[in-house]
């Protein structure tokens, strides 16, 4: 018998997005939409993530805890970007974290996790005792900010290299890694998610003073794997 080739053919092509909400904001538009079981988020026209996998989102999480020095007791996270949850989700199921800081610009994502879809996602982990949200944009918080973190994993672009706004290029600038570096205990870590390798923002990053820059790889199901760049505060 010959194959169903047609069948076979329309099996592959993947659900047609659905959007489910569609925002102006400050920094401009900001969509979720749904594809079969999973949701995106999509800022000005550009993919920012989805919940189809979230291995690199957890990646910079675990790195980052995996960095810190030996025997330091409930470290405190600033997590840059909520997106679709994964980061602070996969914090909130370590017991060994302190204090839980998440940072997101866009009131319409944190909407979407507090009353929307995502609660789905992240509800358990926004209810933690330890987990604060605070609607306010990165760039600005780490400008004027005293507090210091442990740990800052930071995941609202596409990468050092690809940002989803103009603003946010220059938190991978000298002055921008300065301000992490100033934010981060002695001893703290600095985990940035990225699309793609950076060597430029790997060397941009010891120039700012940072120690142990290195770059650990997710693989994905086709072209360059992601990527977290970590680097560490001297003690």
């Amino acid at each position: 018998m010959e194959p169903d080739t047609q069948t076979y053919t329309c099996a592959m092509i993947p659900p047609a997005p659905v959007t489910l909400d569609r925002r102006e904001g400050p920094f401009g538009e900001v969509v979720l939409r749904e594809r079969g079981r999973h949701f995106e988020i999509i800022a000005n026209g550009c993919f920012l993530m989805d919940t189809s996998d979230g291995r690199s989102e957890r990646l910079l999480i675990d790195a980052a805890l995996g960095a810190l020095p030996a025997g330091r007791t409930g470290p405190s996270v600033l997590i840059g970007g909520l997106g679709v949850g994964f980061s602070l989700v996969r914090a909130a199921e370590e017991e060994r974290w302190g204090r839980i800081v998440v940072v997101e610009r866009e009131q319409a994502i944190v909407d979407w996790h507090r009353q929307g879809p995502l609660d789905r996602i992240s509800g358990a982990a926004l209810a933690d005792p330890r987990t604060r949200v605070l609607h306010t944009d990165l760039v600005a918080h780490l400008r004027t900010a005293t507090e210091r973190y442990d740990a800052l994993c930071l995941d609202i672009d596409n990468g050092p290299d690809w940002t989803v706004t103009d603003d946010n290029g220059s938190l991978y600038s000298p002055t921008g890694l300065a301000r992490c570096h100033d934010r981060l205990t002695p001893g703290g870590v600095l985990a940035v998610w990225s699309a793609q390798p950076s060597p430029a923002f790997e060397q941009a990053l010891r120039n700012a003073g940072f120690t142990g820059v290195r770059t650990e790889e997710v693989a994905v199901a086709r072209g360059v794997p992601d990527v977290v760049h970590l680097a560490s505060r001297g003690a």
